[in-house]
């Protein structure tokens, strides 16, 4: 059930009011906890604190709190918004869930809870003498927190929204997901086996997309159906009531209703994509961010070329994954995955860039060397995929390129026209 859990914690730890939440519960627990201190030890040793100096302390906090963590509320924002409109609106969740902005925003409301609650129970004497010197260090450790969380916070929101910092977001969400998947080939499951009979299908039950397979589950039901369940979707796929989401190979002609809503109810699906599931869906916002920075209004072929070396690192670390020569671990022996094939992420990644910067011989020399580099550490069958990749970025360039000598330049460094480098066929 690990998977499981992780899912639905990832889906609420990335929620904004989360944090805020454990944070103000924590405070109330800390202000009130210090009265635990009377009657032990520290009574007897702890220094006299006078009530003019703690007073002060947490009416300054109270009044400075709330401010600063409105004006974080709205720097946020504005970081949100900045993303969505210079980037892509595919990542405003990651903006979101930067932890040092919701680290901050829940220390700054924490704070202000912390010291609204120790002082209502101050001025009531809830405190003895060793409550009022816990109370006094632990007023003077928020400051502290504060001051720490406001340095890292001012540093963080002065790249949250830019550019840069948005496809480093991207890429990193990416490359997590990328040795997620490479840690654990098709999910745990076994490679599809093909057969002339695919079996009963089993439809989605929403209308969304993937967003988690509930693999424990299939796996409880395929065995005690003694029957092979073949997945025909993946995280990011987007299903409907008439979209087959997986085949039951059974030796029975048919299974229980019950049985078949239990698969169904197998796939989380939801409106819109997740990153930390979807190796595909980090490869697409990259793209698009890519091919915005290319729109005649924007003209910033920089920002592509950025994002065409993103794309390097990331094929090198995916296609690196089977050099021990192992062979991946088998834990769901009765569900069969389908591999994530190669001609669809070198589609998703580098189409638009060539679509939409084919007139740019920057660019496209960019995307040329870059193709090279791919094709020289994939593995053989992939090495087509490349090639034919390499060509279609060349022939659109081809036809909008005007000045010959762009073209020119760009035939030297073109894969497809490298004799050494054509794929042998079989």
């Amino acid at each position: 059930m690990s998977q499981n859990i992780i899912f639905y914690f990832n889906q609420l730890t990335d929620k904004l009011w989360f944090k805020p939440l454990i944070f103000c519960l924590l405070s109330i627990m800390g202000a009130l906890v210090a009265e635990l201190a009377d009657g032990t030890f520290l009574t007897d040793i702890a220094p006299d604190i006078k009530y003019e100096s703690l007073d002060d302390l947490l009416s300054t906090l109270s009044n400075s709190m709330l401010v600063i963590a409105i004006f974080a509320v709205g720097s946020m924002i504005s970081a949100f918004a900045a993303a969505s409109s210079t980037a892509t609106p595919r990542s405003f969740k990651l903006v979101v869930a930067d932890d040092v902005s919701q680290n901050a925003l829940s220390i700054y409301i924490g704070s202000f809870i912390f010291s609204i609650v120790a002082s209502v129970a101050f001025k009531n004497g809830y405190y003895g003498k060793a409550g009022h010197f816990i109370l006094f260090l632990l007023t003077l450790a928020v400051f502290l927190l504060v001051i720490i969380t406001f340095i890292r916070w001012v540093e963080r929101i002065s790249k949250l929204g830019r550019l840069e910092h948005t496809i480093m977001k991207i890429e990193d969400v990416t490359t997590k997901t990328f040795e997620k998947r490479i840690k654990v080939p098709r999910m745990g499951g076994s490679p599809i086996i093909e057969r002339e009979d695919k079996g009963m299908p089993i439809y989605g039950d929403e209308i969304g997309y993937i967003l988690h397979l509930n693999m424990d589950r299939l796996q409880e039901v395929a065995t005690q159906l003694k029957v092979i369940i073949t997945l025909n979707c993946m995280p990011g796929t987007f299903v409907s009531p008439d979209r087959v989401v997986a085949y039951v190979v059974s030796a029975h002609e048919e299974i229980p209703i019950d049985d078949k809503e239990r698969l169904s109810k197998s796939f989380v699906i939801g409106k819109s994509r997740s990153y930390y599931a979807d190796p595909r869906f980090g490869l697409i916002a990259l793209s698009e961010i890519a091919s915005r920075a290319l729109s005649p209004g924007i003209n910033d072929p920089g920002t592509a070329v950025s994002i065409i070396n993103s794309y390097v690192r990331l094929f090198h670390l995916w296609f690196k994954k089977n050099d021990n020569g192992s062979s991946p671990d088998v834990k769901y022996t009765r569900i069969e995955v389908p591999e994530i094939e190669a001609a669809d992420i070198f589609e998703d990644a580098f189409r638009p860039i060539s679509r939409d910067g084919a007139n740019n011989i920057e660019v496209m020399l960019r995307m040329q060397k870059a193709l090279t580099s791919i094709y020289s550490f994939v593995p053989d069958d992939v090495k087509e995929v490349v090639f034919n990749r390499a060509k279609e970025t060349y022939d659109r360039a081809e036809i909008a390129l005007d000045y010959p000598g762009d073209l020119e330049l760009l035939k030297q460094h073109s894969l497809h026209l490298k004799a050494d480098l054509t794929p042998k066929k079989e």
